[in-house]
């Protein structure tokens, strides 16, 4: 007789257990593929723009100075008000000034008198020498001093002159129309001629020169691109350059390109360049930094959105849909940017669609389900040109 052999219970419930889990995951449906957007490329005409770093001045800077010493009275401005040409800026003690105006006018009588006397003293001799009573050797010493009194009033005039001059340095008025930089001096304080620092810097910001350098392979393209026979006729005939602020921001209005050093600076191989842009507003002040903006148009050529495409050992890559919605990455190569856009001419080709947006959830054949983007709606959010 066979003996049987029994399983405990729980043995064969567990057993039961495993097997309905085994065949519920057999029968589980794998998730169906990512829903992410795709862009058809096309050929676009745009414009690029090459960048160069600049330099912000104010179209004068003059640095306001003292012509004449003395202790610092009053100071009417604040340190960045805008004054007009004309304003009075500070104020030296003038009581030394005001007294040698006053010794000079004195001196200028006391000259007058001088020479009225000389002049009476001719006049007595002259009838003398007519009537040949005395010899004229008198009368001639007596013109010589009444001409040396004549020189000695319009020496005396011209020191009361010098005087006055001097007396009206003593109120600082402003040269030209601008914006106060700092003031180093207080009230009180002792200035004059031979001070390093200046009692301020004026700024007349109406127009602002943006100073930048271009090197010699920059320059050799610029002067082979540009229309024109001679530097001057090529720089005349520039487009309006933009202005980007340290923000990355643009500035409102456009400048132009027009001054050129003569030569190369031999220690660094650059050649100087100065694009000029209005500044009514006031925006853009001395010593702020920017990037100069130089446009080229350009004809049919792929734009790119810099956003459907990711870095990978210093190459630049999209995600191109393929057959069986399929997705295989690309190397692209750059000829350009924009402020959104890479300008390709190699890798990918008009009507091909790329992945625009999702590509850190994807890998090489991984299967997508393509939403394809309106190109005039990517278009209006990413403009070409800024």
């Amino acid at each position: 007789m066979r003996s049987l052999i029994f399983f405990p219970a729980f043995v064969v419930a567990a057993a039961v257990i495993i097997a309905g889990c085994s065949s519920a995951q057999g029968n589980q449906a794998p998730p169906p593929p990512p829903a992410l957007p795709v862009l058809q490329l096309d050929n676009s005409s745009t414009t690029t723009f090459t960048e160069f770093s600049a330099s912000l001045e104010g179209k004068t800077n003059v640095e306001i100075r003292p012509q004449v010493s003395g202790y610092l009275d009053k100071i009417y401005v604040e340190e960045g008000a805008y004054v007009s040409a004309g304003q009075p800026l500070f104020k030296i003690n003038d009581r030394p000034y005001g007294e040698q105006v006053n010794n000079a006018q004195a001196n200028v009588l006391a000259a007058k008198a001088n020479m009225e006397k000389a002049a009476i003293e001719v006049g007595r001799l002259q009838p003398l020498v007519d009537n040949k009573v005395i010899s004229d050797v008198q009368l001639k010493a007596a013109q010589a001093e009444y001409e040396a009194a004549k020189a000695a009033v319009k020496q005396a005039e011209a020191a009361g002159n010098n005087a006055g001059i001097n007396l009206g340095y003593t109120l600082v008025k402003a040269p030209v129309s601008g914006f106060i930089g700092r003031i180093p001096f207080k009230t009180g304080s002792l200035v004059g001629k031979g001070e390093t620092q200046a009692l301020t810097v004026l700024s007349d910001v109406k127009e602002v020169y943006a100073y930048f350098s271009m090197s010699e392979k920059d320059f050799l393209q610029f002067t082979g691109e540009s229309t024109g026979k001679t530097i001057a006729e090529k720089i005349k005939g520039m487009p309006a350059v933009g202005l980007q602020l340290a923000d990355k921001s643009l500035y409102p209005a456009k400048g132009r390109i027009e001054l050129m050093e003569g030569q190369f600076d031999k220690n660094i191989g650059t050649i100087q360049f100065r694009a000029v842009f209005p500044n009514a507003e006031g925006l853009l002040r001395t010593g702020s930094t920017g990037k100069i903006l130089i446009p080229k148009a350009t004809g049919n050529t792929l734009a790119v959105p810099q956003q459907a495409t990711y870095e990978l050992q210093d190459k630049v890559y999209v995600f191109v849909l393929g057959d069986s919605n399929k997705v295989v990455s690309q190397p692209i190569t750059i000829t350009g940017q924009t402020t959104s856009y890479y300008l390709v001419n190699k890798g990918v080709q008009p009507g091909q669609k790329i992945v625009f947006a999702g590509m850190d959830r994807l890998r090489d054949g991984a299967v997508i389900q393509p939403q394809v983007l309106p190109a005039d709606s990517v278009r209006r959010a990413m403009p070409l040109e800024p």
